[in-house]
């Protein structure tokens, strides 16, 4: 017990629920992070190898993410301990088993993330009708679809270029994880001028210097295959996707990709962070003190949230893409202006921003700081 609480802080996480299914082999957690805002948004994770710390940290990731955003929402994540990549029916078991467990968890609603789709979320509405990121048949917008996500990354990239010294026309991106966030973040940033010079999934990492095809490599990966397998590339190790030299380099997969011991390895002048919590807090340091400008996850990647928050609330499709137009540019260009007229981190910047916004919203509430209910001291 005195380990989970680790954890906690002035924030929260205000609940973290480990939930065992055995008859049908399911293992995950919930942490449910903040609510002072609102219910908590958040997705569910499917991999062999998370962690309740993951899990809190994804969590508060998304706290930090729906309070720049504005969203009437606090940060939540679930995490199920599994192989994304088994058959669809077992997981959908799996998916309505945890639904199921957590019925009665109101402050929590489910969306897609890694290894989970808008599939598994019309599992969710099904057995408890608490879950964004539907399909379109039942009311939905599929964010992973129309790449809300990338949509709003590409939007942070055309803002940040006031402060890097390239255009974007002409500019080499590299992107690690080609999948739902990846592909539409470099869809959408080549439609800007960009060209995709190295993509890397877990097969390994493609490089071409001219430029790839993204439509040829979506279709690739839509028919199973991978990225190395894109005629005519040259093919490289899995972790050499951090060594291609560019303009703007997208981390868009797991947590901790770039580290203290590899982050001298980056060659490039601009990253947006497409995956929640992808650099540590020591390797932005490093990039920040090189010069190398650094977008926060819950600055960049916040698209796909604000997408979910507008379809929880009815909103139709081109009023998404809208918001989260309007909100990813407000915000980029506040860190930034921050950055430029203090010196500070892009993500110390940001958190200021957040924090300050939460901590008002819980001043409101019955509660307004953990430390002050009964039994805390």
């Amino acid at each position: 017990m005195e380990d989970i609480f680790r954890f906690a802080d002035e924030l929260g996480p205000a609940k973290i629920i480990h939930v065992y299914e055995p008859s049908v082999g399911l293992k995950a957690v919930l942490v449910v992070d903040n609510v002072a805002v609102g219910p908590s948004i958040g997705g569910v994770r499917m991999a062999p190898d998370v962690s309740t710390e993951e899990c809190f940290r994804l969590a508060r990731a998304m706290t930090l993410k729906n309070a720049v955003a504005g969203l009437p929402h606090g940060g939540g994540k679930a995490v199920i301990y599994a192989d994304p990549k088994m058959p669809q029916e077992n997981k959908e078991i799996l998916i309505r088993a945890l639904a199921s467990s957590l019925r009665e968890v109101k402050e929590y609603i489910f969306g897609p993330d890694m290894g989970t789709d808008e599939r598994c979320m019309a599992c969710v509405h099904d057995e408890i009708g608490r879950a964004v990121g539907l399909p379109r048949e039942i009311g939905g917008i599929p964010l992973d679809e129309i790449g809300a996500t990338g949509w709003g990354m590409s939007h942070a990239a055309d803002v940040a270029l006031d402060y890097c010294d390239f255009e974007m026309e002409g500019a080499r991106m590299v992107v690690q994880g080609f999948g739902s966030v990846g592909k539409h973040a470099a869809r959408f940033l080549s439609e800007k001028g960009a060209v995709l010079v190295g993509v890397a999934d877990s097969r390994g990492t493609a490089y071409m210097s001219e430029g790839f095809d993204i439509d040829k490599l979506i279709h690739l990966k839509e028919n199973g295959m991978s990225v190395v397998d894109y005629p005519g590339a040259e093919i490289r190790g899995l972790e050499d996707v951090i060594d291609i030299e560019c303009e703007i380099w997208i981390p868009a997969a797991r947590p901790d990709i770039i580290h203290k011991d590899n982050v001298h390895r980056l060659k490039t002048k601009l990253v947006i962070e497409g995956a929640n919590i992808p650099i540590t807090h020591e390797a932005e340091k490093y990039l920040h003190e090189k010069g190398v400008l650094c977008i926060p996850d819950f600055i960049a990647n916040a698209g796909g949230v604000i997408c979910a928050a507008m379809e929880y609330r009815g909103a139709c499709e081109a009023a998404a893409f809208q918001a989260i137009e309007d909100k990813i540019r407000t915000n980029t260009r506040e860190m930034l202006e921050g950055v430029a007229s203090t010196g500070m981190m892009p993500r110390a910047v940001a958190m200021e921003i957040a924090v300050k916004r939460i901590k008002k919203a819980m001043s409101h509430r019955r509660w307004s700081l953990f430390s002050s209910a009964p039994g805390f001291v």
